[in-house]
Order: C-alpha cells, then structure tokens, then sequence
C-alpha cells in the first residue's frame, strides 16, 4: 500500500511512518522544504500548493500536520497557529484528494476536543459538539476544512484523537517528573473523564484504519475504558511508586491554563465505538495499562 504522510516530522507522524514500513508499506513524506530524500515531495500548505500527481499515486494520505498543541494559551499567536495550520492542510490535501480521479482514503487528524463538555455521558462517534471553547471551535474548523475530499465521494476518516500517552512526549513527559517529585495532583474534583490512548494503539488503530476500505466518518482514537481525572492521577502515581494528594483548585487551573482550561477541567467520557465494531483490539484498554505501556516504552 502507497501511504502519503504530511507532518511525518513530529512524534506521531514520525512513529507512524515507522510501523507503516514496519508493516511492509510504501511511505512518502510530505516536507515543507526542499525535499533531499527519494521518500520526500515538498509542499506549501499555506500557498495551497501540492503536487496533484503524488496524491493521485497514494491509496491513503494521512495528515498530522499543526502547530503543537501544547503551547502558550495566553498567546494569541499561538491560538491563530493553532488554528491556521491545521485548517490550511487539511484543506490543501483535501482539495487534491477530491481533484483526484481516483480518490485515496484521507485519514485526517483531528482530537476528541471536538465534543465539548458532555459530563458523564457516554461519548461515541455520533455524539454532538458543545460548546465554543478554543479547542472544540478548531476541531470543527479542520474538520470542515476536509469538505472537499468528503464530496468527492473519497474514504475519509476524521482521526479524533485523545492525548497520547507516551514519556518521549507531552504530557507524559512532563507529568512523570512532577509525579516522580511527589508533586502529582488531581484537577479540581478530579471527577472529569480524562480520555487517553497508548502511543501502540494509537499507531495500530491509524493503520488498521488506513487498511480496512469499510470505515469511513469520524473515529475515536482512545482507550474504550475513559478514566476520571482522578483515576488517571492514581494510576500515574502508582507507576511512579509515588503519592498523589495534592489539588489544583479549579479557578486556578482556569487561570493558569487560560483558554486550555476547558480541556482541563471539561469531561468527556469517549468511546472508540467505530473501531470496536470494526474488530480493532485495544492492547491497552484502561488507563493503567495505557500509563505502564507509555512509561515502559513499548
């Protein structure tokens, strides 16, 4: 299978161009610079530009592309690169895969971010979006910015995806060492489902998707068993062999983290429901099991 990959660079894409070759795949990169390697074609996102011929050649194009997530909330700019580099590829790709005579799937990232607040209810694919919070207003943006590869009749699969628990990345990485300094603490009451996904699942979940032609529409990259926030605070310290006893209180945390708040202290209790019935098996299906595969570097 031909795979096009756009934002190969970063800790997903990076590790998903590995386990793809791994699993015998043809992978091609796209990079923003002049391209210096036979797997690497340039592209500008930005100016809207990319060679129609190597979307018309791949069966899949995935995109990771985006400014990172974790970043200043307070910052404006950062707020409109959140945005703008998502919406921009999106729309570049999906603009190609629907110029394309023979469309190819378009697995298009996208984060669990896009519900909103949702308490304690159950959170499947087909649930609604609330609210109006930074994050849930740019999933719908890059969701609607895959328009074009929708209409043109193209295998899309929206990628909502739950932080990836993995020490080499936030927010693992930072949380192991405040954890590992006893410095771990839940958020407010803790009682908010906190959805996570194993970096090994997420992985074997995007390729399983790129392979299995049948599932199209949005997907839930997340472990079937969503832990509260407190849950995952305990589940962290025992790895650690430390104690968790402290609280952020809420009106700090919304302080502190500013538009990120929300995020923080909102609950959605998400269920990877499309990937279950389509017969994907979870190697981590709870948040203890998630926190051991990610500190152990599997």
């Amino acid at each position: 299978m031909r795979v096009l990959i756009a934002g190969s660079s970063g800790f997903l894409g990076s590790h998903l161009v590995q386990h793809l070759q791994g699993a015998g795949h043809q992978v091609t990169r796209l990079v923003r610079r002049a391209a210096t390697a036979p797997d690497e074609v340039e592209w500008d996102p930005a100016a809207g530009r990319l060679d129609q011929a190597t979307v018309d050649e791949a069966d899949v194009v995935v995109n990771l592309a985006g400014a990172a997530t974790f970043g200043n909330p307070h910052s404006g700019k950062w707020q409109r690169e959140l945005r703008e580099s998502r919406v921009q590829t999106t729309r570049t790709i999906a603009r190609a895969v629907g110029a394309s005579e023979r469309p190819p799937a378009y697995l298009a990232g996208n984060a669990v971010g896009w519900y909103g607040e949702h308490g304690r209810e159950p959170v499947p694919e087909d649930a609604d979006s609330r609210g109006e919070t930074l994050m849930t207003s740019v999933c719908r943006d890059w969701q609607a910015a895959a328009d074009p590869a929708v209409e043109s009749g193209a295998r899309v699969c929206f990628l909502r995806t739950a932080p990836v628990l993995d020490q080499e990345a936030p927010p693992l990485r930072e949380l192991r060492h405040l954890f590992r300094f006893g410095l771990g603490a839940r958020l407010s009451h803790g009682r908010q489902y906190f959805p996570v996904i194993s970096l090994r699942d997420w992985l074997g979940a995007v390729a399983f998707l790129a392979e299995n032609d049948a599932v199209g529409g949005p997907v839930n990259l997340s472990c079937p068993d969503t832990p509260t926030n407190a849950e995952f605070t305990s589940a962290l310290a025992e790895a650690v062999g430390r104690p968790a006893f402290l609280r952020v209180p809420g009106p700090v945390l919304s302080v502190a983290a500013g538009e990120l708040a929300p995020e923080l202290l909102g609950s959605t209790r998400v269920e990877p429901r499309v990937l279950i019935d389509a017969g994907y098996e979870f190697k981590d299906p709870d948040v203890r099991s998630v926190v051991a595969a990610g500190l152990a570097q599997v």
